[in-house]
């Protein structure tokens, strides 16, 4: 079965995307990290969460900041799979690279064990977030020193394509690093998700479905 889904909005999706999961999983480490600068409501976090509990899976919320290697490997030992949630997306790889928790990741996703990204969190599977600057998100991430991100794939997801919200931060931020020699680039819609098994890439539309 495929282990690795790459969301926009993991809430808009969820009930399709579980079809997809194996019926004995039943833990997720619900990451915060991305999220946890935020001083807004963060509804699309409590949304993410909300949609999978109701689904009858049992979430672990959980951040990697100030966290060592040693106890992100730990940690990953209690659950199924990880669901890695969205925010600033530099400020995710940031503490990832400050826990030096990549390659964990990585060996985590290549064990089996299910890798749910939503928005940053399908941003950081990929090889590299250059096309992801945003200067007013990297300003929150000063001791980011490389854009390598995961590299869980090769495929790097543009998260919200198409949506009102984050219009102005694609025509002034995105759009201008898109054409990117040697980058895989997905844009993704709020409605589709990502499913990777192997080499085979699936990209679902749930309004299509």
């Amino acid at each position: 079965m495929p282990n690795i889904f790459l969301t926009s909005s993991l809430s808009l999706v969820a009930t399709d995307l579980a079809k997809h999961i194996d019926k004995n999983t039943k833990k997720f480490l619900f990451i915060t990290t991305a999220s946890e600068n935020d001083t807004d409501d963060k509804l699309w976090l409590i949304a993410d969460r909300k949609a999978m509990t109701d689904l009858g899976y049992t979430l672990e919320d959980y951040t990697i900041t100030n966290k060592t290697a040693a106890e992100v490997t730990q940690k990953l030992t209690e659950v199924d799979g990880l669901i890695m949630e969205g925010g600033n997306t530099f400020y995710l790889l940031q503490q990832i690279q400050q826990s030096k928790s990549a390659d964990i990741f990585k060996q985590f996703v290549k064990s089996g064990k299910y890798y749910i990204g939503s928005s940053a969190g399908s941003k950081v599977a990929g090889s590299d977030i250059y096309t992801s600057r945003e200067k007013s998100e990297l300003a929150e991430a000063p001791l980011l020193d490389r854009f390598e991100a995961l590299g869980i794939t090769d495929i790097n997801i543009q998260p919200h394509w198409g949506s009102d919200h984050f219009r102005e931060y694609y025509l002034n931020e995105v759009v201008p690093n898109l054409y990117t020699p040697n980058q895989k680039i997905i844009l993704l819609t709020d409605t589709q998700y990502i499913i990777i098994e192997n080499q085979n890439i699936q990209i679902v539309d749930v309004n299509k479905n």
